[in-house]
């Protein structure tokens, strides 16, 4: 029988900028797997605008830490040959890779040039606030350093729709570029009137060059990097026609296999909807909504109904196209959609996407090993390693709810004959100290079950109904099962 897919969100925003993250990726590979982990999800492989930046500045998609551009042969992570070795330590494992595209914008441009423009209210990018005038931008990509090597395609301003500095004033601003077949394109998200426009030079998706190279550079990459699948950025600002387009004519390419995910951030769970109805539900999503939640939960104790807590969530009403996940590298402290959830809330919050029948769940790296810079956070894989061990030899069968009380949930997978001594029960409180009497099944009678997470010590007696009372502490989770 197959067993339960979990995949690593591997990076944080602030892991050291000295290109070891390939190698340490490499060296880790036999232990993720051991964990349970079956999947990890690289940060952006492409130069960025310099050797720190962490891959959404992007330069130039085709140097993958080969070149010396921008200061640096590598990138923030490695070089390339480092990250192929990573990727093939990866399957030696059995790991699958999936690699960060960022496909909306680029940054440190090579020159500047002189074009038309109209600035936009920063809050309303539809209404506009100047008559055309002429700027000096930076639009100008030749990547000289790479000499036409794997693509001899260069940028100009006709290429993007947008950009935020004028060099001719110092002026920022959000400026629409102006000529023939120019505007913000109409699909994308509505936020702030239309929001095609999200930082640097942003590509213009309605330029059929820049489809057609954008499409040959996909393809270019996997075959280069024969990875596993992409993670695809900051969609909800780039034409879902042309995403849904990119996604069928990669997987024309490499196999109906290759798996995508997309960051949609929007919270409103109907947006979410309506995007994945617009590319024909061809991949996934992360589960903003289910992350919000969590967060919510965390700052609100146990004023929290955590009856509630898959409310409004994809994981709830599209559950075969929700990634799961508790935080990220843009929801960590200090970072651009802070929205940390809470260190007491954190084991609570990974049972609740590792050890239920739906989602596909993500774990965090700052999460796992910690989180670096001048705030560091501590690793909790104390906290986690049990919950990976659940996933991967208890979460199994059946899944049996009991979201009968505001601050004490539970729920019980049944286990399959398949995998031995599966089966688990799991209990979460927001306050305090309590049991929930669960069914695990008659077959189970008798047996003695244990709290995996350690938090309690004692033990359970399984009745000859099939039902026990399972304990938990205030503010925490156990997970109970015959060891």
């Amino acid at each position: 029988m197959e067993r339960n897919h979990t995949m690593m969100q591997f990076f944080e925003w602030h892991v050291e900028a000295e290109g070891t993250l390939w190698s340490s990726l490499k060296e880790l590979a036999p232990e993720l797997k051991d964990k349970g982990i079956d999947t990890v999800w690289i940060p952006p492989v492409t130069k960025g605008q310099s050797g720190e930046d962490p891959g959404y500045g992007v330069y130039d998609l085709y140097d993958l830490g080969e070149f010396d551009q921008k200061g640096t042969v590598r990138t923030k992570y490695g070089t390339k040959q480092e990250l192929l070795d990573a990727i093939a330590a990866c399957h030696e494992y059995g790991i699958h890779v999936y690699a960060d595209l960022v496909m909306n914008h680029k940054a440190g441009a090579d020159e500047t040039e002189v074009f038309q423009v109209i600035e936009v209210d920063e809050e309303d990018r539809l209404k506009e606030i100047s008559e055309p005038f002429e700027i000096e931008g930076w639009t100008k990509f030749t990547f000289p350093n790479r000499d036409n090597k794997y693509s001899s395609f260069t940028w100009s301003f006709e290429h993007f729709s947008g950009t935020d500095f004028d060099a001719k004033r110092n002026n920022y601003g959000i400026y629409r570029i102006v000529g023939d077949h120019k505007s913000w394109n109409d699909n994308v998200d509505d936020e702030f009137g239309n929001y095609d426009y999200l930082m640097y030079a942003d590509i213009d998706y309605n330029h059929p060059e820049v489809r057609n190279e954008m499409i040959q550079w996909g393809k270019w990459l996997v075959d280069t990097l024969q990875c596993d699948g992409y993670r695809l950025d900051a969609i909800k600002h780039i034409n879902y026609e042309f995403i849904k387009q990119f996604v069928e004519e990669v997987r024309q390419h490499q196999g109906d296999q290759f798996y995508v995910v997309g960051e949609f951030w929007n919270q409103e769970l109907e947006a979410c909807q309506k995007f994945l109805d617009n590319v024909d539900f061809s991949f996934d999503l992360f589960d903003v909504s289910l992350h919000y939640n969590l967060h919510t939960a965390s700052n609100a104790g146990r004023d929290f109904d955590l009856t509630m807590i898959f409310d409004h969530t994809l994981v709830q009403s599209h559950p075969e196209h929700a990634v799961t996940f508790v935080d990220n590298h843009d929801t960590q402290p200090n970072q651009s959609l802070e929205s940390w959830v809470q260190d007491w809330f954190k084991q609570i919050a990974y049972s609740l996407i590792l050890l239920r029948k739906d989602g596909y769940p993500c774990v965090f790296y700052g999460d796992y090993f910690g989180i670096g810079g001048d705030e560091p956070i501590e690793a909790k894989k104390a906290a986690i390693d049990p919950l990976l061990f659940a996933r991967c030899y208890k979460a199994y069968g059946e899944q049996n709810d009991y979201f009968d009380h505001p601050n004490l949930i539970g729920w019980v997978r049944r286990g399959v004959k398949e995998i031995k001594q599966s089966g688990c029960a799991v209990v979460i409180s927001n306050a305090e100290e309590g049991e929930k009497r669960m069914y695990v099944g008659e077959e189970r009678a008798g047996e003695v079950w244990a709290d995996l997470t350690g938090t309690r010590e004692d033990s359970i007696k399984i009745e000859a109904d099939g039902y026990a009372a399972f304990p938990v502490n205030g503010g925490s989770v156990s997970v109970w099962t015959h060891l």
